[in-house]
Protein backbone atom coordinates (compact mmCIF):
# COMPACT_ATOMS: atom_id res chain seq x y z
CA UNK A 1 0.00 0.00 0.00
CA UNK A 2 1.49 3.80 -0.57
CA UNK A 3 1.22 5.92 1.07
CA UNK A 4 -1.15 8.85 -0.46
CA UNK A 5 -0.03 12.55 -0.09
CA UNK A 6 -1.40 14.25 2.39
CA UNK A 7 -4.74 16.11 1.64
CA UNK A 8 -5.08 18.28 4.01
CA UNK A 9 -3.36 21.89 4.90
CA UNK A 10 -0.57 21.62 6.99
CA UNK A 11 1.18 24.30 8.84
CA UNK A 12 4.64 22.74 8.81
CA UNK A 13 5.61 25.52 11.34
CA UNK A 14 2.59 24.55 13.38
CA UNK A 15 3.76 21.15 13.16
CA UNK A 16 6.93 21.77 14.25
CA UNK A 17 6.42 23.76 17.35
CA UNK A 18 4.09 21.75 18.76
CA UNK A 19 5.88 18.50 18.79
CA UNK A 20 9.38 19.95 20.00
CA UNK A 21 7.47 21.69 22.44
CA UNK A 22 5.80 18.15 23.69
CA UNK A 23 9.35 16.54 23.27
CA UNK A 24 10.56 19.14 25.80
CA UNK A 25 7.83 18.16 28.31
CA UNK A 26 7.84 14.62 27.72
CA UNK A 27 11.16 13.19 26.70
CA UNK A 28 12.38 10.03 28.91
CA UNK A 29 15.61 10.39 30.40
CA UNK A 30 17.60 7.66 28.56
CA UNK A 31 21.46 7.11 28.80
CA UNK A 32 21.77 7.38 25.00
CA UNK A 33 20.13 10.96 24.30
CA UNK A 34 22.02 12.65 27.60
CA UNK A 35 24.46 14.92 27.25
CA UNK A 36 27.03 13.17 27.97
CA UNK A 37 26.28 9.97 26.13
CA UNK A 38 29.33 9.11 23.30
CA UNK A 39 28.68 8.25 19.59
CA UNK A 40 29.54 4.50 20.73
CA UNK A 41 26.07 4.20 23.19
CA UNK A 42 24.05 6.04 20.83
CA UNK A 43 25.37 2.99 18.58
CA UNK A 44 24.95 0.00 21.06
CA UNK A 45 21.50 1.73 21.71
CA UNK A 46 20.52 1.27 17.76
CA UNK A 47 21.61 -2.03 17.42
CA UNK A 48 19.75 -2.92 20.65
CA UNK A 49 16.67 -1.59 19.81
CA UNK A 50 16.18 -2.80 16.76
CA UNK A 51 12.60 -5.08 17.44
CA UNK A 52 13.55 -4.94 21.28
CA UNK A 53 11.61 -2.38 23.73
CA UNK A 54 13.38 -0.14 25.54
CA UNK A 55 12.98 -1.28 29.57
CA UNK A 56 14.37 -4.65 27.77
CA UNK A 57 17.37 -2.83 26.31
CA UNK A 58 17.99 -0.61 29.57
CA UNK A 59 20.40 -2.72 31.50
CA UNK A 60 22.17 -4.59 28.83
CA UNK A 61 22.89 -1.20 27.29
CA UNK A 62 24.28 -0.20 31.15
CA UNK A 63 26.27 -3.12 31.64
CA UNK A 64 27.64 -3.11 27.85
CA UNK A 65 29.02 0.60 28.20
CA UNK A 66 30.59 -0.56 32.00
CA UNK A 67 32.18 -3.54 30.18
CA UNK A 68 33.07 -2.09 26.57
CA UNK A 69 32.72 2.02 26.88
CA UNK A 70 34.63 2.29 23.96
CA UNK A 71 34.61 0.03 20.38
CA UNK A 72 38.09 -0.50 20.69
CA UNK A 73 37.19 -2.77 23.69
CA UNK A 74 34.45 -5.16 22.52
CA UNK A 75 36.51 -5.39 19.38
CA UNK A 76 39.33 -6.95 21.59
CA UNK A 77 37.09 -9.87 22.85
CA UNK A 78 35.79 -12.53 21.65
CA UNK A 79 32.79 -12.58 19.52
CA UNK A 80 31.49 -15.07 21.80
CA UNK A 81 31.33 -13.04 24.79
CA UNK A 82 29.62 -10.28 22.99
CA UNK A 83 26.89 -12.52 21.88
CA UNK A 84 27.18 -13.82 26.27
CA UNK A 85 26.79 -10.40 27.10
CA UNK A 86 23.70 -9.72 25.08
CA UNK A 87 21.78 -11.99 27.32
CA UNK A 88 18.25 -12.65 26.59
CA UNK A 89 17.39 -9.60 24.06
CA UNK A 90 16.80 -11.86 21.21
CA UNK A 91 18.00 -11.63 17.67
CA UNK A 92 21.81 -12.51 18.91
CA UNK A 93 23.01 -11.99 15.24
CA UNK A 94 22.42 -8.37 16.33
CA UNK A 95 25.69 -8.89 18.63
CA UNK A 96 28.05 -10.53 16.04
CA UNK A 97 27.47 -7.42 13.35
CA UNK A 98 28.21 -4.98 16.39
CA UNK A 99 30.96 -7.28 17.41
CA UNK A 100 31.83 -6.75 13.55
CA UNK A 101 31.08 -3.14 13.64
CA UNK A 102 33.24 -2.15 16.00
CA UNK A 103 36.32 -4.07 14.29
CA UNK A 104 36.11 -2.20 11.50
CA UNK A 105 35.66 1.02 13.31
CA UNK A 106 39.11 0.04 14.78
CA UNK A 107 40.70 -0.68 12.03
CA UNK A 108 39.90 1.90 9.47
CA UNK A 109 38.58 5.16 11.70
CA UNK A 110 40.84 4.76 14.37
CA UNK A 111 38.30 3.83 16.97
CA UNK A 112 36.25 6.50 16.87
CA UNK A 113 32.37 5.79 14.94
CA UNK A 114 32.26 7.74 12.37
CA UNK A 115 29.62 11.31 11.46
CA UNK A 116 28.81 10.74 8.15
CA UNK A 117 26.30 8.49 6.46
CA UNK A 118 28.50 7.19 3.73
CA UNK A 119 30.82 6.15 6.41
CA UNK A 120 28.32 4.41 8.95
CA UNK A 121 26.57 2.57 6.45
CA UNK A 122 29.59 1.04 4.91
CA UNK A 123 29.91 -0.65 8.04
CA UNK A 124 29.31 -4.23 8.89
CA UNK A 125 25.21 -4.91 10.02
CA UNK A 126 24.68 -0.78 9.46
CA UNK A 127 21.28 -0.31 7.51
CA UNK A 128 19.66 3.18 5.78
CA UNK A 129 17.98 3.41 8.89
CA UNK A 130 20.87 2.63 11.36
CA UNK A 131 23.29 4.38 9.63
CA UNK A 132 21.08 7.86 9.40
CA UNK A 133 20.20 6.85 13.39
CA UNK A 134 23.51 7.53 14.22
CA UNK A 135 24.50 10.31 12.27
CA UNK A 136 21.72 12.01 13.34
CA UNK A 137 20.97 11.42 17.35
CA UNK A 138 25.51 11.18 17.59
CA UNK A 139 26.20 13.83 15.84
CA UNK A 140 23.13 16.31 14.74
CA UNK A 141 23.37 15.81 11.53
CA UNK A 142 20.07 16.25 9.32
CA UNK A 143 19.31 12.75 7.78
CA UNK A 144 15.48 11.11 7.88
CA UNK A 145 15.32 8.84 10.29
CA UNK A 146 12.55 6.32 9.22
CA UNK A 147 11.46 3.61 12.25
CA UNK A 148 8.49 2.35 12.90
CA UNK A 149 7.48 4.75 15.37
CA UNK A 150 8.25 7.80 13.02
CA UNK A 151 6.55 6.18 9.89
CA UNK A 152 3.51 5.50 11.83
CA UNK A 153 3.14 9.47 12.83
CA UNK A 154 3.74 10.71 9.73
CA UNK A 155 1.23 8.53 7.97
CA UNK A 156 -1.53 9.23 9.95
CA UNK A 157 -0.46 13.15 10.74
CA UNK A 158 0.60 13.54 7.10
CA UNK A 159 -1.26 11.07 4.96
CA UNK A 160 -4.66 10.21 6.68
CA UNK A 161 -3.66 6.81 7.07
CA UNK A 162 -3.43 3.94 10.27
CA UNK A 163 -0.45 2.14 9.19
CA UNK A 164 2.17 2.99 6.68
CA UNK A 165 3.76 0.35 3.72
CA UNK A 166 5.09 -2.66 4.73
CA UNK A 167 8.19 -1.20 3.65
CA UNK A 168 9.69 2.50 3.01
CA UNK A 169 8.98 3.51 -0.07
CA UNK A 170 10.13 6.62 -2.31
CA UNK A 171 7.31 8.88 -1.48
CA UNK A 172 7.18 8.22 2.21
CA UNK A 173 10.58 9.12 2.13
CA UNK A 174 10.21 12.41 0.14
CA UNK A 175 7.47 13.14 2.71
CA UNK A 176 9.09 13.07 5.55
CA UNK A 177 11.57 14.89 3.82
CA UNK A 178 9.37 17.96 3.38
CA UNK A 179 9.13 18.56 6.88
CA UNK A 180 12.55 17.85 7.89
CA UNK A 181 13.32 20.70 9.62
CA UNK A 182 16.74 22.47 7.98
CA UNK A 183 18.68 23.58 10.73
CA UNK A 184 20.90 20.44 11.81
CA UNK A 185 20.66 20.55 15.77
CA UNK A 186 16.76 20.98 15.07
CA UNK A 187 15.97 18.23 12.61
CA UNK A 188 17.78 15.81 15.03
CA UNK A 189 15.61 16.90 17.84
CA UNK A 190 13.01 16.81 15.55
CA UNK A 191 14.03 13.12 14.52
CA UNK A 192 13.85 12.02 17.91
CA UNK A 193 10.99 14.26 19.59
CA UNK A 194 8.84 12.63 16.30
CA UNK A 195 9.94 8.84 17.35
CA UNK A 196 9.12 9.47 20.96
CA UNK A 197 5.69 10.66 20.25
CA UNK A 198 5.21 7.39 18.26
CA UNK A 199 6.82 5.45 20.78
CA UNK A 200 4.41 6.51 23.70
CA UNK A 201 1.44 8.75 22.09
CA UNK A 202 0.47 7.64 18.77
CA UNK A 203 1.11 3.98 19.56
CA UNK A 204 -0.04 1.43 16.57
CA UNK A 205 -2.75 -0.17 19.41
CA UNK A 206 -4.88 2.45 20.98
CA UNK A 207 -2.95 5.37 20.22
CA UNK A 208 -3.58 8.18 22.99
CA UNK A 209 -5.23 11.02 20.41
CA UNK A 210 -6.29 12.95 23.42
CA UNK A 211 -3.18 13.84 25.04
CA UNK A 212 -1.32 14.30 21.38
CA UNK A 213 0.15 17.66 20.65
CA UNK A 214 -0.57 17.48 17.01
CA UNK A 215 -4.07 15.59 17.18
CA UNK A 216 -5.93 19.26 15.74
CA UNK A 217 -3.38 18.82 12.75
CA UNK A 218 -3.77 14.83 12.36
CA UNK A 219 -5.16 14.04 8.70
CA UNK A 220 -6.07 10.58 9.95
CA UNK A 221 -8.25 12.43 13.07
CA UNK A 222 -9.72 14.72 10.30
CA UNK A 223 -10.67 11.80 8.12
CA UNK A 224 -12.50 9.95 11.35
CA UNK A 225 -9.44 7.48 11.89
CA UNK A 226 -10.84 5.30 8.70
CA UNK A 227 -9.55 1.69 9.42
CA UNK A 228 -5.65 0.29 7.93
CA UNK A 229 -7.37 -1.14 4.37
CA UNK A 230 -3.66 -2.62 3.29
CA UNK A 231 -1.77 -5.81 3.24
CA UNK A 232 -2.68 -8.36 5.93
CA UNK A 233 -0.01 -6.88 8.37
CA UNK A 234 2.86 -9.23 9.95
CA UNK A 235 1.92 -10.28 13.14
CA UNK A 236 5.33 -12.06 14.52
CA UNK A 237 5.03 -14.91 17.11
CA UNK A 238 7.53 -16.85 19.33
CA UNK A 239 5.82 -19.96 20.98
CA UNK A 240 7.35 -22.80 19.49
CA UNK A 241 9.18 -21.37 16.97
CA UNK A 242 12.40 -22.16 15.20
CA UNK A 243 13.42 -18.71 17.23
CA UNK A 244 12.38 -20.27 20.61
CA UNK A 245 14.21 -23.11 20.52
CA UNK A 246 17.43 -21.55 19.15
CA UNK A 247 17.10 -18.84 22.16
CA UNK A 248 16.78 -21.94 24.61
CA UNK A 249 19.51 -23.90 22.92
CA UNK A 250 21.85 -20.56 23.08
CA UNK A 251 20.91 -19.76 27.00
CA UNK A 252 22.35 -23.09 27.24
CA UNK A 253 25.07 -22.24 26.08
CA UNK A 254 25.48 -18.32 27.21
CA UNK A 255 25.36 -19.73 30.93
CA UNK A 256 28.04 -22.29 30.19
CA UNK A 257 31.77 -21.73 31.81
CA UNK A 258 33.03 -24.24 29.46
CA UNK A 259 31.65 -26.40 26.34
CA UNK A 260 28.33 -28.12 26.80
CA UNK A 261 27.69 -31.97 25.83
CA UNK A 262 24.91 -32.17 23.05
CA UNK A 263 22.47 -34.44 25.71
CA UNK A 264 22.29 -30.76 28.00
CA UNK A 265 20.90 -29.10 24.79
CA UNK A 266 18.42 -31.90 24.49
CA UNK A 267 16.81 -31.51 27.59
CA UNK A 268 15.98 -28.07 27.15
CA UNK A 269 13.52 -28.83 23.78
CA UNK A 270 11.67 -32.19 23.11
CA UNK A 271 11.38 -32.25 19.17
CA UNK A 272 14.53 -33.73 17.77
CA UNK A 273 14.19 -32.14 14.26
CA UNK A 274 13.70 -28.96 15.10
CA UNK A 275 16.18 -29.10 17.89
CA UNK A 276 18.71 -30.47 15.21
CA UNK A 277 17.81 -27.95 12.36
CA UNK A 278 18.12 -24.67 15.36
CA UNK A 279 21.26 -26.25 16.47
CA UNK A 280 22.80 -26.15 12.85
CA UNK A 281 21.57 -22.53 12.13
CA UNK A 282 23.40 -21.40 15.02
CA UNK A 283 26.35 -22.92 13.57
CA UNK A 284 25.82 -21.89 10.27
CA UNK A 285 25.50 -18.32 11.91
CA UNK A 286 28.71 -18.78 13.90
CA UNK A 287 26.80 -17.60 16.90
CA UNK A 288 28.07 -21.30 18.60
CA UNK A 289 30.75 -23.93 17.50
CA UNK A 290 31.70 -27.38 18.09
CA UNK A 291 34.68 -27.70 20.11
CA UNK A 292 34.69 -31.72 19.86
CA UNK A 293 32.30 -33.89 18.26
CA UNK A 294 29.34 -33.52 20.44
CA UNK A 295 30.40 -30.31 22.47
CA UNK A 296 29.55 -26.77 21.90
CA UNK A 297 30.35 -23.60 23.13
CA UNK A 298 29.92 -19.99 21.99
CA UNK A 299 31.74 -18.51 19.25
Amino acid sequence: MAIPVARHNLGVTELHDAVLDWYDANARDLPWRSATATPWSVMVSEFMLQQTPVSRVLPIHEAWLERWPTPADLAAEPTGEAVRAWGRLGYPRRALRLHAAATAIVEHHGGEVPDSYDELIALPGVGDYTAAAIATFAYDKRHVVLDTNVRRVFARTLSGVEFPAQSVNKAERELAAGVLPQDEPTAATWSVAVMELGALVCTAANPSCARCPVTDLCAWRAAGHPAYDGPPRKVQTWAGTDRQCRGRLLAVLRDADSPVHRSRLDVVWSDETQRKRALEGLLKDNLATEVEPDFFALP
